[in-house]
């Protein structure tokens, strides 16, 4: 399929490091390709970054059909542009559809449309550390129409934008409450579906746990409320002993793509690694008996975020000292380098623009 490319006559004013935060900047460009029942996906184009206009009875705005995904381009010391395992993303994306009855998408068209917006945005990719160029790939069902069914017409949008860090604390420990109260996912659920649904589900113990000092919530399963799942924006690990345990895909947690990532990275090293369940009473009952060495959260945003306080029913524990642990260090530093093009590259995983 050919992509229209139609380029930005009035270039936005770039933004200094110092001023990158996150999700507030956005780039002079986006891909957009539409999708008509009976006609497949068609229509793809670059053009200038702007507001959309569409009727108030389109299904996403009533019924909730719209997946997403984050990645990064980062910028290479001499100047090139790499992608960070995009293929990975596309495949979820698909994943995404099937699970909210949207037609999945042409994985390898998708990447190539991504490769050429970020070519073309290019000198968006910021080159201060800790910075790189956020992706958002996003679908929303765009059928104007009020009555329970999937969507007939959709929409398939990438836009783009320079950031800093995630989280304010960077690679400081943050602090996360572990939500026992409410549930954001079941099996059988939107849980291992990248759905807007999902994160909607989840801000009203985010807001909860922001009032008591805490950046983020850790999810219990909805059913029993006992087995840990996942950070709200993070997949999570524990370092007990001398195993590194993260809880095991069971339909109701994201597969993150840094999580496999930090999987590969792990067991190339030799180490004990499991996926398995995992109880917060055992991290609980771990921390007590000295065996907790250290716990971290994994995701395209943060990278990898240590943990440094835990608290459940009230009861608080630390880790690693108030600072970041040996293993998410080590894990940390080979990802970033790989992904700035600092470190080598075994696993293949940097895409060039």
């Amino acid at each position: 399929m050919e992509i229209k490319i139609s380029l930005t006559k009035t270039p936005k004013a770039k933004p200094a490091a110092e001023d990158l935060k996150f999700g507030n900047i956005f780039s002079d460009h986006m891909f957009i390709m539409d999708y008509t029942e009976g006609a497949g996906w068609h229509d793809a184009r670059i053009v200038p970054y702007s507001s959309i206009n569409y009727e108030p009875a389109i299904m996403v705005f009533h019924y909730g059909q719209a997946i997403f995904e984050g990645l990064k381009a980062y910028k290479k010391a001499g100047g090139e542009v790499v992608l960070f395992r995009p293929d990975q993303n596309m495949k979820r994306l698909n994943n995404s559809c099937d699970t909210l009855c949207i037609p999945k998408i042409d994985e390898d068209f998708a990447v190539e449309a991504l490769k050429k917006l970020v070519a073309i945005d290019k000198d968006w990719v910021p080159e201060a550390p800790d910075t790189s160029l956020y992706i958002r790939p996003f679908i929303i069902a765009t059928e104007p129409h009020v009555g329970v069914h999937p969507s007939n017409s959709y929409q398939f949008i990438i836009i783009t934008g320079p950031v800093g860090a995630y989280y304010k604390e960077g690679l400081n420990p943050v602090k996360i409450y572990v939500e026992d109260h409410y549930v954001r996912a079941v099996v059988g659920g939107l849980g291992e579906a990248k759905a807007s649904a999902n994160y909607a589900a989840s801000l009203k113990a985010q807001m909860v746990a922001a009032k008591k000092g805490y950046t983020q919530v850790l999810w219990l399963d909805g059913v029993e409320r006992k087995y840990i799942e996942e950070v709200g924006t993070m997949n999570v690990f524990f370092v007990i002993g001398d195993e590194v345990v993260t809880p095991m895909l069971t339909g109701s947690i994201l597969p993150g793509i840094t999580r496999k990532s930090c999987l590969e990275l792990l067991r190339s090293w030799g180490l004990k690694v499991s996926e398995r369940k995992v109880s917060i009473q055992e991290i609980y009952d771990a921390h007590a008996n000295g065996q907790l060495k250290e716990a971290f959260g994994t995701g395209t945003a943060a990278v990898i975020s240590p943990i440094g306080e835990l608290c459940w029913g009230g009861n608080k524990i630390k880790l690693s000292g108030g600072k970041i642990g040996q293993l998410s260090q080590k894990l940390y530093d080979e990802l970033t380098g790989i992904q700035y093009g600092k470190k080598p590259d075994p696993f293949n995983w940097v895409w060039p623009v």
